[in-house]
């Protein structure tokens, strides 16, 4: 499952973006007064003097991901960088003059988590957006109580609402609904029938809307399913029974959400990159961005929006036209290659698969595979282009069938262009067959996992969309590292919050919503859950150099836990909290 390697927030971010740059130029951006989600802590006056001398933290467990030197006592931290690390004692001794000593309190320092894959425009959307999420992240547990958060969400947000014309709610999971259906233009016609409602499937590649939602967009029961999507009908065949999957309800979100602006935008960036930081992320990412976005992300570093690096990665389909791909940051962005989306959401069952899905969804018949969102010549175009221009390349294949098709697409292209360190990443990767990943190895593609999913997900996917057997192996982590490949675990969010305890939990114990162990052969140790979200991820953005582990030289990005996860057992994981993000020497984030 992917949310904006979906085309939704695509399609979205294109249509505000094209809004945005034709109405607005970016003067004034920098005195914009905007509110993040998340209490930001500026350095005490003492701090600010002293922000000039050395900076030592001590006091703590400091777990520093480097197998040289796992442990230290201290870090010494001058001018953003890593100066030293060991005994206290010393690295004291290599202070250039008066030293700043960070107390840990007990607390355990870890080098700063490293987003390999998600979203963080569109976590600022959810932001604005009613949260219809599923518990233990909502309360959107049935159809009723969707209808209640947005009726409760509709009286403190008319700004809102008379500004941009449309209600909104994000997160509905109709595997997580008691109905276990999705809601459809009847029950939200229930909620407002003179206001156009859009909802937003978890996965971002689903969604439902109203009947005057279904109006403004113009579909009827003549409208024809588009290529790559379906409007679902009701029990007479022809009338849209509100329900738009993939390229249906891309198009349909992108015309109602058109009337987003400049300061809506920035608003987003802000709010998502806040809320990345308030789990410990010190790099995240941007996973498909169309036309625009790029733009935005770079005017909103200039204006000093962002405290974390962000990533970016336009969708290889769209122009490039904004910025070339590059390693150097600017005002903490960048632009890292490029992204193409093969399919679309297991959980969602559009996912691409091989075999059938356990249990078809209404009006599928068994032999219901799913299917794709572009061409097999699409795809192996698209690694063509990246590989003749030295792009980074990022696709998500969620279905083992697509995961088929970006195997022969990488192995074309490597024997077009010649061998290269080009790192081509699967995104998701959820239904990758363990025949799969010797080739992945073979071709040098970084797999980057979502093992969060067999906690949200898993329970679903074993009784509905895969079966027993399939489920068990989805994020295949361990046979990955039995075969000496790396990978990377991510949340996708705001499929689900950027919750990294929760990504590092899942990854170790696989324990579902039920407490059900899903494939426990493919679960990992803690030390290599963390690989996977600081040193992992930041080879596969090639700042291994910079980033993913406490060594002497590297920026110092550091996130502060309430314990060591080396020192407690794997189901108590969960129970971590993030204390403070660090970014470069600066706090960015404390939790209150």
């Amino acid at each position: 499952m992917c949310f904006a390697c979906s085309p939704f927030a695509g399609a979205l971010a294109d249509a505000v973006s094209r809004r945005v740059l034709l109405k607005h130029a970016f003067a004034g951006v920098a005195s914009a007064g905007l509110a993040g989600v998340t209490r930001r802590f500026v350095c005490s006056p003492a701090e600010a003097a002293s922000e000039g001398a050395d900076t030592l933290f001590s006091g703590g467990p400091i777990v520093t991901i480097d197998d040289a030197r796992p442990t230290a006592e201290a870090i010494l931290v001058r001018g953003g960088r890593i100066v030293a690390v060991g005994a206290r004692a010393d690295v004291e001794r290599q202070a250039s003059g008066p030293v700043r000593t960070v107390d840990l309190q007990g607390k355990a320092l870890l080098p700063g988590f490293v987003d390999p894959h998600g979203h963080v425009v569109m976590v600022g959307l959810q932001a604005l957006a009613a949260n219809l999420l599923p518990a233990p992240d909502g309360a959107g547990n049935d159809i009723p109580a969707l209808q209640r958060i947005l009726r409760d969400w509709i009286v403190g947000n008319s700004r809102i609402i008379d500004r941009y014309g449309v209600i909104i709610g994000f997160g509905y999971d109709d595997s997580q609904l008691r109905e276990q259906r999705h809601p459809t233009r009847a029950d939200l016609d229930a909620v407002s029938s003179d206001v156009p409602i859009v909802i937003v499937h978890q996965s971002g590649h689903l969604g439902s809307l109203n009947g005057k939602a279904l109006d403004r967009v113009g579909v009827t029961r003549d409208t024809p399913d588009p290529p790559g999507g379906a409007f679902r009908r009701g029990a007479d065949g022809a009338t849209p029974n509100g329900v738009c999957e993939e390229a249906a309800f891309f198009t349909a979100i992108s015309t109602l959400l058109g009337r987003l602006d400049r300061q809506a935008y920035l608003d987003m960036i802000k709010a998502g990159a806040a809320f990345y930081a308030s789990f410990g992320y010190t790099t995240v990412q941007e996973g498909r961005a169309m036309p625009g976005s790029a733009t935005m992300l770079a005017q909103a570093g200039e204006a000093g929006l962002l405290d974390v690096d962000v990533v970016v990665y336009p969708d290889v389909f769209q122009s490039l036209k904004e910025a070339a791909p590059s390693r150097d940051y600017t005002h903490h962005v960048r632009i890292g290659g490029v992204k193409a989306t093969i399919d679309g959401s297991p959980q969602g069952k559009t996912a691409f698969l091989s075999q059938p899905y356990y249990k078809p969804p209404d009006g599928k018949g068994p032999d219901y595979r799913g299917y794709a969102a572009i061409t097999k010549e699409q795809i192996v175009g698209a690694v063509d282009l990246a590989f003749a221009n030295g792009w980074q390349i990022l696709t998500h294949a969620n279905g083992d069938a697509a995961v088929d098709w970006l195997i022969e697409a990488v192995a074309a292209g490597t024997a077009k262009h010649g061998p290269g360190d080009r790192r081509a990443v699967l995104d998701h990767g959820q239904t990758t067959r363990l025949d799969q990943l010797p080739k992945l190895k073979e071709l040098a593609i970084l797999p980057s996992f979502f093992p969060m999913h067999t906690y949200y997900w898993g329970d679903w996917h074993r009784d509905s969309v895969l079966g027993p057997e399939r489920a068990a192996r989805i994020s295949p982590c361990r046979s990955a590292r039995t075969l000496g490949l790396i990978f990377t675990t991510h949340h996708d969010a705001p499929v689900a919050n950027p919750d990294s305890i929760r990504v590092l939990s899942a990854t170790v114990t696989r324990v579902t919503r039920s407490g059900h162990v899903l494939g426990p052969e493919e679960r990992v140790d803690t030390l290599t859950a963390l690989k996977a979200m600081t040193l992992w991820p930041a080879i596969q953005y090639f700042e291994e150099a910079d980033k993913g582990t406490i060594t002497p030289g590297k920026l110092a990005d550091f996130v502060v836990l309430s314990e060591n996860p080396l020192a407690v057992k794997p189901e108590d994981l969960i129970t971590l909290k993030v204390v403070e993000t660090i970014k470069e020497g600066k706090s960015i984030h404390r939790s209150t």
